[in-house]
């Protein structure tokens, strides 16, 4: 491989290459993918003169580090980190310059789960579908990263943007989750309606690019039985036999069979993508457009 590229000498418990993923490809059994926290995604992007189209590293805890083949510049975002170029410290959240044979290591997350690592020129592995997003569902585009692998990075943009200080919420002390009502909500009782919107959950352990799980109370039904499979929308949360919410995340199943309680709109997900383990968890009901709540579909 010749030209700007990456080598990854330390690849992290998980580190993967996203965009904003490929959306329409639903119907094909497709999931969307890209960047969880896409906010942080657009802002790395945004430091080093990228569009916030371009294709970025995401890594989860425990950060990652990579050798540029040529001078680049990098920004690191998401999750506050110690950022180190060649063992001396660099900043988080602003444009490094980084020599040609450098290495630039992204530390473990001081709080939060997700960084995002953007380079001059973005990764430029081939796009799957109009998308360089890594899948973990499907297997579609490029593997999670390996020590050792090389990626190649694309043609500057821009220049990179400025930036005094970037603003970051700190750690939050809890994930609020507003969600529209539907569209098996009339699967429940009140009581497990109730249940959804006062109950005390906690991100689980278990949770990853797929869906967030819970755990705390289980949501009380009032029908038996599973539905014939149906789409599942970015945002759903669904309810399976044990009763707690599974909140789906970009890499979620297109289709399912347990009931969907209701839907968290896409602009509250980005906060999921930080909570880590042990996170408690409010479920906020939204008044839903259109017709009676009552469905008996």
């Amino acid at each position: 491989m010749t030209g700007p590229a990456l080598t990854v000498v330390r690849a992290g418990a998980l580190t993967t290459v996203q965009d904003l993923g490929r959306p329409g490809h639903a119907h094909l059994g497709v999931p969307r993918a890209g960047a969880l926290d896409e906010p942080a995604h657009r802002l790395a992007n945004r430091l080093v003169g990228n569009p916030g189209s371009a294709a970025t590293l995401e890594t989860t805890l425990t950060g990652c580090g990579i050798r540029v083949r040529t001078a680049t510049t990098v920004a690191v975002t998401g999750a506050p980190c110690p950022v180190t170029v060649d063992g001396r410290p660099a900043p988080w959240g602003a444009p490094v310059r980084v020599p040609a044979g450098a290495v630039l290591d992204a530390g473990p997350a001081t709080h939060g789960l997700r960084s995002y690592l953007a380079c001059t020129g973005g990764i430029g592995t081939e796009p799957v579908l109009g998308s360089r997003a890594a899948d973990l569902l499907s297997g579609l585009g490029p593997d999670p990263l390996t020590d050792g692998a090389v990626l190649p990075l694309g043609p500057p943009h821009g220049p990179p943007a400025d930036a005094d200080a970037v603003p970051h919420p700190g750690p939050g002390t809890e994930l609020v989750l507003p969600f529209v009502p539907g569209p098996r909500h009339t699967w429940f009782t009140d009581h497990g309606l109730r249940t959804l919107a006062t109950g005390r959950f906690r991100v689980s352990a278990a949770s990853n690019r797929i869906g967030l799980r819970t755990e705390g109370p289980s949501l009380e039904r009032a029908r038996t039985g599973e539905l014939p499979s149906e789409g599942m929308p970015l945002g759903a949360l669904q309810v399976p036999p044990d009763g707690r919410p599974v909140l789906f995340l970009h890499d979620h199943p297109t289709t399912g069979g347990y009931p969907v309680i209701g839907v968290v709109p896409e602009r509250f997900l980005a906060p999921a993508a930080q909570a880590v383990p042990g996170t408690p968890v409010r479920f906020v009901p939204r008044r839903a457009a259109g017709p009676s709540r009552r469905h008996t579909g």
